[in-house]
């Protein structure tokens, strides 16, 4: 299960981001995964507690939002969206189209706790 390797890479980037802003706690995590990522947000969730456990996000429940597939077409120029098995131009319809979303894996917001006395040298 490759999740969890994903989990423990996607908690050293929100534990480098919180010691940089000198935050003692991880509030919230919302990832948006597109269906060709090759991750699969159940799996993730369910290997989150596991990387987390010891962590200062240990107990925060990943939110994780779908990335549409959207292509762009180079025939007609149009961007539209498409199934993860049809990489189809949805305005003309032809397969000469280029991946714009859902490939993705990303941290769209991470809310931390802040100490009042962070940053303030005391």
């Amino acid at each position: 299960m490759h999740e969890l390797s994903v989990c423990q890479s996607l908690l050293d980037q929100v534990q480098r981001i919180a010691a940089d802003h000198g935050a003692d706690r991880v509030e919230h995590i919302r990832l948006r995964i597109g269906p060709l990522s090759g991750v699969d947000a159940q799996l993730l969730r369910n290997a989150y507690p596991l990387a987390a456990a010891g962590t200062i996000a240990e107990g925060v429940v990943l939110d994780i939002e779908p990335a549409p597939v959207r292509v762009h077409c180079t025939t007609c120029g149009a961007e539209t969206e498409a199934t993860p098995n049809r990489l189809l131009c949805g305005a003309c319809g032809d397969w000469h189209t280029r991946l714009v979303s859902g490939d993705e894996m990303l941290l769209v917001n991470l809310e931390l706790r802040v100490p009042d006395d962070a940053g303030t040298g005391r």
